[in-house]
């Protein structure tokens, strides 16, 4: 394994000064510059992951195993987060994830093909463990893109799914413990998102989550909607999102994201436009944890956060490690 690397951001304006520069260029102009971390030649034929948060290392093992034999994007963005849902030690995401206020798991997850533009989803699905693979089936073996609840749960089944008790004695104690605190309302968790490029060049990216700890029954997040969690075009790049996902979805994030790497940005530069797209005329947000990653078809990996703490693994030929982002909101 390398040792552990950091990316970071030169010396920004204040916030104000960071907002109107971005404003002003439209989204281009007046961001900070950037270290990219390039995979390889560029040429995008060296396979590369990213997934969010230090959890993502092991996300990204298991995606590499995929990539490393020749395997498709697709099949490694799926394999990769199945980790972080299986397990228990991961909050915020499948099995041992949060429940909502009543006490119920209920998980979001999608999946998006960066060759095709195809896609799938669930949201509020109950009671199975691996949500992302039921997204891809629902991309494979549907004319639909996002299926819900109950409906989910019914086709996961029909399917070959177990349905199984993903409520953890840690979690169901947590969430004892929330009840009894006059609960204020739900509480933010990190979603994994991954996104990656394979030999052949193709692109795929994929979100899963638990959603906010103790949220609404049936409050679903930017994880499973395409064009906020998380967004894949191979010609232009890939992105994902985690934090409060309504501000993801207010924007249209990921998509937001991949857009502006269309243009020309860099993945970081396009991360920092839509950090500042979510900040612009809203201070307010400047208290919420958003952040998002990208990946470009030429294998360049980045990322920015509103507030700290915000970070992101990334594997190739050379090892797995973690990259800090600096936040752009504090």
């Amino acid at each position: 394994m390398r040792a552990k690397e950091e990316v970071t951001l030169s010396e920004r304006k204040s916030r104000r000064e960071f907002l109107a520069g971005a404003a002003a260029a439209g989204l281009v102009a007046g961001l900070p510059a950037c270290t990219s971390v390039m995979a390889g030649d560029g040429d995008g034929r060296r396979p590369r992951v990213i997934s969010t948060w230090k959890h993502g290392l092991a996300a990204n093992e298991a995606a590499w195993k995929v990539l490393s034999s020749g395997g498709s994007a697709l099949d490694a963005v799926e394999a990769g987060v199945r980790i972080s849902e299986a397990d228990p030690k991961v909050r915020s995401v499948g099995y041992g994830g949060r429940p909502n206020a009543d006490g119920v798991v209920q998980l979001d997850a999608a999946i998006m093909d960066g060759a095709t533009r195809q896609a799938g989803g669930v949201a509020a699905i109950e009671r199975i463990k691996h949500p992302i693979s039921v997204a891809r089936r629902v991309m494979e073996r549907t004319p639909h893109v996002l299926l819900v609840g109950d409906g989910a749960r019914r086709f996961a089944v029909k399917e070959g799914f177990p349905e199984e008790d993903l409520l953890t004695p840690d979690a169901k104690a947590a969430w004892e413990k929330w009840k009894t605190k006059n609960p204020r309302g739900a509480e933010g968790k990190d979603t994994i998102g991954m996104v990656a490029i394979d030999k052949q060049g193709r692109m795929a990216a994929s979100c899963t989550t638990s959603g906010m700890a103790y949220k609404l029954p049936g409050r679903v997040g930017d994880s499973p909607l395409i064009g906020s969690g998380l967004y894949c075009d191979g010609t232009a790049g890939g992105a994902s999102a985690t934090g409060v996902g309504e501000e993801v979805i207010k924007v249209c994030g990921t998509f937001l994201v991949v857009e502006g790497m269309r243009r020309g940005l860099s993945p970081t530069k396009a991360c920092e436009a839509a950090v500042a797209r979510i900040l612009d005329g809203h201070p307010e947000n400047g208290k919420k944890q958003v952040g998002f990653i990208a990946l470009s078809p030429k294998g360049e990996v980045g990322g920015a956060c509103v507030r700290g703490g915000f970070s992101y693994a990334v594997m190739d030929e050379t090892g797995n490690a973690m990259v800090k982002v600096k936040a752009l909101g504090d």
